[in-house]
């Protein structure tokens, strides 16, 4: 995933490449406490190279003014927030952003973690409260999983706040591992061949989501966010039961990836490159219509 067209490629070079040990000087205040090794700085430029490549494959600059980044205090969306927060402060996006907290109400959530650490390097925020915990609780029965009814009502407290903060667009971390579970989970228990779009328009037509970390490696920003010291807060809700679905599909592509590296970025690519006349949808090709032509 790193085709980049080479007037992008220079630009990158310029804002991105400096020197292995120069990255300390004009940067965001939230890098002011950043390794300086050249393993680190490589881990940055690829990060930041897969963000932008996502960003212009999929349009996402098109027409935006101001985006409602979802921030939950993982790895993955405290890496979002700073690769965005990067590429605004070296020009290459211009974009407003608000970074935002959902509070679902869980029992013992640090309610001053992210508030305090967002004040700490000047970053646009609004913490929202919404008790969906108690929902969720109640409406899914013992034993089953609550990632689809959880994620269903935050996902509409998000659009509703992105639209009182005037934004346009709602940008959540989903990773390249993200896609390709919810690929292989549509697959095999959905039957169908669907996953994450990295750009999408909700139902109302007024917000789109956007996924600009739809090529990056969640091992990548694993080691990104340990070396940034994100203060990372876990999830006791979904993140606690076992036995879930998308578990066994992470597990799956994992010993996959060990057994074939280099095939989840295959399986990437391939998402990317469908032949719709080499499947059996004639809803998306016209098999009906398709006939040799008679011979003389």
């Amino acid at each position: 995933m790193e085709i980049v067209r080479s007037s992008e490629r220079d630009m990158m070079d310029i804002a991105v490449d400096e020197d292995e040990t120069g990255f300390h000087a004009g940067n965001h205040p939230l890098f002011s406490r950043m390794p300086s090794s050249v393993s680190f700085n490589k881990l940055r430029k690829r990060l930041l190279r897969q963000v932008r490549q996502a960003l212009d494959d999929f349009g996402m600059l098109k027409g935006a003014r101001r985006w409602l980044v979802g921030v939950s205090g993982g790895k993955d969306s405290y890496s979002l927030l700073a690769l965005l927060l990067d590429l605004q402060w070296r020009g290459l996006l211009p974009v407003e952003l608000v970074a935002c907290n959902l509070d679902q109400g869980q029992p013992n959530f640090p309610k001053h973690i992210l508030p305090d650490y967002l004040s700490s390097i000047g970053v646009k925020h609004r913490i929202e409260y919404r008790d969906t915990y108690s929902i969720v609780k109640e409406k899914v029965p013992t034993g089953a999983t609550y990632c689809s009814l959880c994620s269903r009502l935050r996902r509409g407290n998000l659009y509703r706040i992105a639209r009182e903060e005037g934004c346009d667009a709602l940008v959540l971390g989903h990773h390249r591992e993200d896609i390709l579970e919810t690929f292989f989970m549509n697959l095999f228990h959905g039957g169908r061949l669907a996953s994450m779009p990295a750009k999408l328009l909700n139902d109302e037509g007024d917000i789109t989501v956007l996924r600009p970390l739809a090529y990056a490696a969640e091992d990548d920003l694993a080691k990104f966010a340990a070396a940034m010291e994100f203060p990372i807060i876990p999830c006791d809700l979904c993140g606690s039961q076992d036995g879930l679905e998308r578990n066994a599909m992470k597990a799956m592509l994992a010993d996959i990836e060990r057994r074939m590296p280099g095939r989840k970025d295959t399986m990437l690519r391939a998402l990317g490159h469908v032949n719709p006349s080499h499947l059996l949808d004639p809803q998306l090709f016209d098999f009906l219509s398709l006939s040799a032509e008679p011979r003389e």
